[in-house]
């Protein structure tokens, strides 16, 4: 990959995007996709012309100000459109070193890592099409169907397609290395989205674009202490093993609340991310454990399936036992109008308008942080209802 490395402030171009996006529709009004998808397309065509270094620097200011991250009662964007924190001045920085390169006139490869058959996967890859399609990129997209060969081997066949940058959500932070080796040989670009590698940026990877798994976790624990008065027996549906998603959710939740004796973690067992994993899971946790008063699924579809062996074992969910899950899809968050579920933290998956964006920066030789966090809402009983349009 022809990239150099360096530690400096997020670039202006892309400061700007994320004032853009931060001021877009301040009334936090749902927006539908094709809106959504317009609204990126004017961002993208308002940076086209690079703007002046020197002119700029007046306007550092108000930038900053713009985009500071916004508190849980502010909007982020319009309500679904992913709005990126301000980097900091540590981060390490890529740079493209090869001649500038307009997306439109290459063809770019998606990777999907998981099938399109719950919400989140569905949402993701619907965001990479419709972008790629509203701003006339050829685009290339394969599924792995939660297979890491296939992912490893779907990279590698479309990198013999021709495809001259990539965008992949990886299965797993570890195993992609024979394909991410192969793409750097051919220098091609990959930009990741959704789970985190543990590879070396600028090196196998130009950045990582998604949301902070940590501060997930320490939110969802928060929610957990209000939902049960700060007295509780806990039981945590884990995702899946092998990324770090996984990995820091559990760590927010369990660091948030260590040294706390009047919470009381009693087991902690993996779900798979799935809604059958979830059922399951929670249907032999509550038998072995029948004080377990709330739950914390690392994803919706967990949570989901733990309401029905709850339910299945006439425990009444909301009342007798609380739950707090991570994604913010329809069904999750109707649950929390319903008063089913206490909360759900959000992780938003539309990557699409950003994710086209930094590589079409990073490709006119922009500096792009090696890490691009996203700013998440969460859904409480107090606003669940008003903003279930924003849910996907």
């Amino acid at each position: 990959m022809r990239a150099s490395r360096s530690r400096h402030l997020i670039p202006l171009m892309l400061v700007l995007l994320m004032a853009v996006a931060a001021c877009t529709n301040p009334g936090g009004e749902t927006a539908d996709d094709s809106d959504a998808a317009d609204e990126s397309q004017d961002v993208a065509a308002d940076t086209e012309e690079p703007q002046d270094l020197d002119e700029a620097a007046s306007e550092t200011e108000a930038t900053d100000e713009a985009t500071a991250a916004p508190t849980d009662e502010e909007d982020a964007g319009d309500g679904t459109q992913q709005v990126l924190r301000a980097a900091s001045d540590d981060v390490e920085t890529c740079t493209y070193d090869g001649e500038p390169i307009d997306l439109t006139e290459v063809t770019v490869g998606f990777s999907q890592s998981e099938a399109e058959n719950n919400p989140f996967r569905i949402a993701e890859t619907a965001s990479i099409q419709d972008e790629a399609s509203e701003l006339g990129i050829d685009l290339i997209a394969t599924n792995a169907n939660t297979d890491l060969a296939t992912q490893v081997a779907d990279i590698q066949d479309m990198l013999a397609q021709g495809v001259e940058v990539l965008i992949v959500a990886p299965l797993n932070s570890q195993g992609l290395e024979p394909a991410l080796d192969q793409a750097a040989e051919q220098g091609v670009p990959v930009i990741t989205i959704d789970r985190q590698l543990e590879s070396e940026p600028c090196e196998d990877y130009v950045t990582f674009i998604g949301s902070d798994f940590l501060e997930q976790g320490e939110r969802a624990a928060e929610q957990m202490l209000e939902a049960t008065g700060g007295e509780a027996t806990v039981a945590i549906l884990l995702g899946a093993p092998g990324n770090l998603v996984t990995t820091n959710r559990t760590d927010g939740f369990v660091n948030a609340v260590e040294g706390d004796e009047a919470v009381e973690i009693v087991a902690q067992q993996t779900g798979e991310f799935t809604r059958e994993g979830g059922q399951q899971v929670t249907a032999q946790l509550i038998q072995a454990n029948p004080d377990i008063d709330f739950i914390y699924a690392e994803n919706d579809e967990m949570a989901l399936g733990a309401l029905q062996a709850l339910r299945d074992a006439g425990r009444t969910p909301g009342e007798d036992i609380q739950i707090v899950s991570i994604d913010g899809t329809q069904e999750a968050v109707q649950a929390v109008v319903d008063g089913a579920i206490y909360a759900v933290v959000e992780s938003n998956p539309r990557f699409g308008p950003l994710a086209f964006q930094v590589a079409q920066d990073y490709l006119n030789g922009e500096e792009i942080p090696s890490e691009l966090l996203i700013e998440d809402a969460i859904y409480t009983r107090d606003n669940a209802e008003a903003d279930l349009g924003n849910a996907y």
